[in-house]
């Protein structure tokens, strides 16, 4: 926050720090255009980070060394080489004053981590006047794809509907397992279940571009757009299987198991926590269908608590902003386009949708990233991000704002 504030100092930039908890700080800062009635342009970067396992690490995770062209640190990827982007080009238009037609809006916010609760959250739910805009760039996109080299822009996101497995079994002494029902037991073949479930394929329009934007031979293309063969085609893909499942299935990943207080007592209960991610289209009561589907004849054993449903949220993958993103991607990133995807986790970028205001993962990597290796370092071990990239992206985001909101007047 003290960065951005000295970035910001003496240049004439408006800004606001809104606290709504203590430790959750926001600074928006705001260019006003000269016409009221044009488009205006919101660039939104969480400022928080997530822990480290500092053993796992080659160099200091918060050190933010330069090294060999890349910049080394928690956050470098997620999403704070992209925030820092964001930040240069709004000081640099602010400082140099280059007309606008349209508002520019910067949000440096808090809280993505933990689910935006005292971030975009709470900003778009209670200072809407503050962070107001007609369209957003979040994280995150900008990653070559296949022979082409198309980049990623993330139009959706799928929705979270979480749930909690209430195990009941039936306590007895430890000393005498036979015949009890213990708790855990019951609940670890229900993980079991789960994890081995495999529920309805959705191949979707975004899927279908990804794969053909892959390159593939003509079999594994073919399978990978069938939903009764993709499951076993996956294998076949190596790092990209993880989100070829996550962008075509509603998935359910067993997180945290709780059970038992005592060496000696057979637990009668456990608790399981199911992260749960929903695809566009999947209805609030089918998550718990699937549930039950997926433990089969345990039911009489579980009880499904929560009824929690984040509604998937997907923006339109053709505007007059996504086309200027497209032109920029290829004269910036010297390749193809915009490549629309689904994103399998979650991003500010959702509570804008949900108020109706398109909002897309962007960014601007060089060629020397592949999809999966740039997914890996998202809460993993080594992140960073190269200099090259860094510069990319500040570039696209210049020429993206200035051609949005071009002073035409």
């Amino acid at each position: 926050m003290r960065t951005l504030e000295d970035l910001f100092a003496g240049i004439g930039l408006s800004y606001e720090i809104v606290e709504p908890s203590p430790g959750r700080a926001s600074i928006i800062a705001r260019i006003p255009g000269s016409d009221n009635s044009a488009p205006s342009l919101g660039l939104f970067g969480h400022l928080d980070v997530v822990p480290v396992e500092a053993e796992g690490w080659t160099q200091d995770p918060f050190g933010g060394e330069i090294i060999d062209g890349w910049v080394w640190g928690r956050g470098a990827i997620d999403m704070l080489g992209l925030t820092a982007s964001f930040a240069v080009v709004t000081r640099e238009l602010a400082e140099r004053g280059i007309p606008l037609k349209g508002d520019l809006v910067f949000g440096g916010v808090a809280d993505e981590e933990n689910g935006s609760a005292w971030g975009v959250d709470w900003l778009t739910s209670n200072r809407w006047d503050l962070v107001r805009a007609d369209s957003v760039l979040t994280e995150s996109g900008g990653v070559p794809v296949g022979p082409g080299r198309r980049r990623t822009l993330g139009v959706g996101e799928k929705g979270g509907a979480g749930r909690t497995l209430r195990v009941i079994g039936r306590p007895a002494h430890g000393s005498r397992p036979w015949g009890s029902q213990n708790a855990i037991v019951l609940a670890a073949e229900a993980v079991r279940r789960i994890s081995a479930y495999r529920g309805p394929v959705t191949i979707s329009p975004e899927w279908a571009d990804y794969v053909d934007a892959l390159g593939l031979a003509g079999s594994l293309r073919d399978a990978l757009l069938d939903p009764l063969r993709i499951d076993d085609a996956l294998p076949d893909l190596g790092d990209e299987a993880g989100v070829a499942h996550a962008t075509t299935h509603d998935t359910f990943a067993p997180t945290v198991v709780r059970a038992g207080q005592k060496q000696n007592v057979i637990p009668g209960e456990a608790e399981v926590t199911i992260d749960i991610r929903v695809l566009p289209g999947t209805a609030p009561q089918t998550v718990d269908e699937l549930l039950y589907e997926a433990i089969g004849d345990l039911r009489e054993h579980v009880q499904i608590v929560g009824d929690r449903f984040g509604e998937p949220t997907v923006s339109p993958a053709q505007t007059p902003l996504t086309g200027i993103i497209d032109r920029t991607f290829r004269e910036r990133g010297q390749g193809g386009g915009i490549l629309p995807i689904l994103h399998t986790g979650g991003t500010d970028a959702r509570f804008f949708r949900r108020r109706g205001v398109p909002a897309y993962g962007f960014g601007l990597f060089s060629d020397v990233w592949k999809p999966g290796e740039f997914r890996g370092l998202f809460h993993g071990h080594d992140e960073r991000i190269d200099i090259a990239s860094l510069g990319l992206t500040a570039s696209a985001t210049w020429d993206v704002a200035t051609r949005y909101l071009a002073d035409v007047s």
